[in-house]
């Protein structure tokens, strides 16, 4: 919980105050690289080869611009935020529950899409997204985006997958006769609350939940309670992908929300594992590649930005983690993502997913609600057993 708690400090900011956080001008025109760039991402958004040889989108961009690409892989949102705040990285791949923040706080600078040619075959889905863009000011490029889908093993649910997200927040009877208690995890990040809150959403309609982000007292006291419940089914909190996958191989854990990443992992080395989004629906996370405010490589950034953009790197990207393009181009004549990995991933499912938001004081659907400061603290005391 280090990375958690560690940028506490900075999230008790008003992101009320976002519209008029404009921290400097764009750049202005493309100069020559500077030969290095330093991303904070998720883990396997930056690949060059070495898990896989077939997924490199690195290698080719190193040669082409002489930018040299260093890469500090990241584990939850908090953690992202922690990083930009110290400073010392030019991009970030930030999901939705960090990119305002990251605005509010001055740590990202607004780009210029006129130096990015492939931004006019962006999605337009994702092209005006509020998780970028303040006031029509865009600060970041698109990336990927999919959903935190539910991971289960298929020995123990056998002949259909899990309907419902009550595996892992009640106890139940698997159809392997057994209970789930202590085999079932959750995630280790405050803005799991969401997933409650969700949950609650088709559970207790009676408690007027319309976004999982957005929550009076009374629906928040309702999901930390559940929260609460699910403490004493979870055998362990994750925010590692690679650990997740090693408790499902080795540690008897059969039901999780995860991403499709860890799925693809563990499919690929043909273990008995799937993935559905069930009848609740699901949050889902939109990525951005944001521009550090104080970047010392900001063309081989803004090279970086637009290289992503390809549809081949998009293609691979959405490939390898299990997520979709933000560019459309990139569902067709993708050898690695194929014709029909863009209906697979949930291409078409954008609508079904509640993507991640940071929670504000000052919300649209009831007009007061629970700030993210107080997800933060409440969630390390739920899993503190508290």
């Amino acid at each position: 919980m280090k990375q958690t708690m560690k940028c506490c400090t900075a999230l008790t900011l008003s992101l009320g105050l976002v519209a008029p956080a404009l921290a400097q001008e764009p750049l202005k025109e493309l100069g020559p690289g500077e030969g290095a760039l330093s991303i904070v991402a998720w883990p396997g958004y930056i690949e060059r080869g070495e898990t896989d040889k077939n997924y490199d989108w690195v290698t080719d961009f190193e040669n082409k611009t002489g930018c040299k690409i260093s890469v500090k892989t990241a584990a939850t949102s908090d953690e992202m935020v922690a990083l930009m705040n110290e400073g010392g990285f030019d991009l970030v791949t930030a999901s939705g529950d960090a990119s305002l923040r990251l605005v509010a706080g001055k740590r990202v600078q607004p780009i210029n899409t006129d130096l990015i040619p492939s931004w006019k075959t962006i999605d337009e889905r994702m092209q005006n997204a509020p998780w970028h863009t303040v006031n029509d000011v865009h600060y970041g490029t698109p990336y990927v985006w999919g959903p935190n889908v539910l991971m289960y093993n298929t020995e123990v649910f056998k002949g259909e997958p899990p309907k419902s997200w009550n595996v892992v927040f009640e106890e139940v009877t698997l159809p392997d006769g057994k209970s789930n208690k202590g085999r079932v995890q959750a995630y280790d990040g405050p803005i799991h609350v969401a997933d409650a809150a969700n949950y609650l959403m088709a559970h207790k309609p009676e408690l007027g939940i319309k976004d999982p982000y957005e929550l009076n007292e009374e629906q928040y006291k309702a999901a930390l309670d559940l929260l609460r419940v699910q403490r004493t089914l979870v055998g362990r909190y994750w925010h590692d992908a690679m650990i997740q996958i090693d408790d499902f191989k080795n540690e008897g854990v059969v039901a999780s929300g995860s991403w499709p990443f860890q799925v693809n992992l563990m499919k690929a080395e043909k273990l008995p594992i799937d993935s559905v989004i069930p009848e609740e629906g699901v949050t889902g996370w939109a990525d951005t590649t944001m521009l550090h405010a104080e970047s010392e490589h900001p063309n081989c950034a803004y090279m970086w930005m637009e290289h992503t953009l390809s549809p081949k790197v998009q293609g691979d990207v959405s490939a390898w983690f299990g997520a979709n393009p933000s560019v459309g181009a990139a569902c067709k004549g993708n050898a690695l993502l194929t014709d029909e990995g863009c209906a697979t991933n949930g291409y078409n499912d954008f609508e079904r997913v509640k993507f991640w938001k940071t929670p504000v004081s000052k919300c649209e659907s009831q007009g007061e609600c629970v700030p993210y400061h107080r997800w933060v603290s409440d969630y390390i005391g739920v899993i503190g057993g508290r």
